[in-house]
């Protein structure tokens, strides 16, 4: 069965970067999309940015986009997400999931999307952004 482990998180000032890692077990992210997810306290999970099981597609929130990279590098069953000129309100615990590309895309687009629509996600890594 599929397992996926978010690391990577940490306390950061503003302006600075971070690179979060979601790497798979029990299975190959070859044949898989992956999606990055974020809440912050007291506000629903949302989509941050998405990508397809080839790595072709990509997407962004708009808030993220121009900041955020989302890569995958499949021999090393990990997908990345770069994390630049983090800004408080980027604070939050980062997740990632696996599901349909078009459905990620979705949710990271701002439509409504049952986060039940994603098989499996992990466990979470904590991102603080703060002075």
């Amino acid at each position: 069965q599929l397992q996926l482990v978010e690391s990577g998180g940490g306390l950061v000032r503003p302006g600075g970067s971070l690179r979060l890692s979601c790497t798979a077990s029990g299975e190959r992210l070859d044949y898989y999309a992956i999606g990055w997810f974020r809440q912050a306290p007291g506000k629903e999970r949302e989509g941050v940015s998405c990508i397809s099981s080839s790595a072709v597609g990509t997407a962004y929130a708009d808030s993220v986009k121009g900041r955020f990279t989302i890569s995958k590098d499949n021999a090393k069953n990990t997908v990345y997400l770069q994390m630049d000129s983090l800004s408080p309100e980027d604070t939050a615990v980062y997740y990632c999931a696996v599901g349909p590309f078009e459905t990620l895309r979705s949710a990271v687009g701002g439509q409504h999307v049952k986060m039940s629509a994603f098989d499996y996600w992990g466990q979470g890594t904590q991102v603080t952004v703060s002075s």
